[in-house]
């Protein structure tokens, strides 16, 4: 079965950055598409962005120009830069993409707090 492992993540000052890693725990899984989603306290879940197997990246319009998200094999990332206390929020990965047997999957990572102080 895979799992995505998330690290990074924790306490940063207002302008500061972080880097978010994810890693899917299996070989055989080939994501299609890889992504970053927050959670706030208080908040609905939201999309933060994704990429593509291709490439191609889509973001929430509230963290353009300072997010970048980037991907390698069976993992992603979330470069995230002039964090501001509004993007303080649980992080989760997630990837869809085919397994073993080519069996669709869609798979989440475990959280991880970033906290922005102001």
């Amino acid at each position: 079965q895979v799992q995505l492992v998330q690290s990074g993540g924790g306490l940063v000052q207002a302008g500061g950055s972080l880097r978010l890693s994810c890693a899917a725990s299996s070989k055989i899984f080939r994501a299609n598409i890889m992504g970053w989603y927050r959670q706030a306290p208080g908040k609905q879940r939201e999309l933060v962005a994704s990429i593509s197997s291709g490439g191609h990246t889509n973001y929430t319009d509230s963290v353009k120009g300072r997010f970048t998200i980037s991907s390698a094999e069976n993992a992603v990332y979330l470069q995230m830069n002039n964090l501001k206390p509004e993007d303080t929020a649980i992080y989760y990965c997630n990837a869809e993409g085919a397994g073993r047997y080519d069996k669709y999957l869609q798979v989440w990572g475990q959280g991880t707090l970033v906290t922005v102080s102001s």
